[in-house]
């Protein structure tokens, strides 16, 4: 299994930001917030998506549905 690229702290924060603003129902937010992440930490969050077996999408949605609890 391959080690997925490293998650900037920044990207992380943008990515917290972002998963915030999709559950409290503010798209732009959180679209703005998805801007801000470096390509290297993009890749690696996308990666940690697949491994989840979800996409960005599945993640945000999931936040929006539930408020941003599991």
């Amino acid at each position: 299994m391959t080690v997925p690229a490293a998650i900037r702290p920044l990207a992380a924060v943008h990515l917290r930001e972002a998963m915030d603003a999709a559950a409290d129902h503010r798209p732009a937010a959180a679209l703005a917030a998805l801007m801000h992440i470096d390509p290297q930490s993009w890749t690696a969050i996308t990666q940690r998506a697949d491994l989840l077996g979800a996409d960005l999408i599945d993640l945000l949605a999931h936040a929006a549905r539930t408020g941003g609890t599991p």
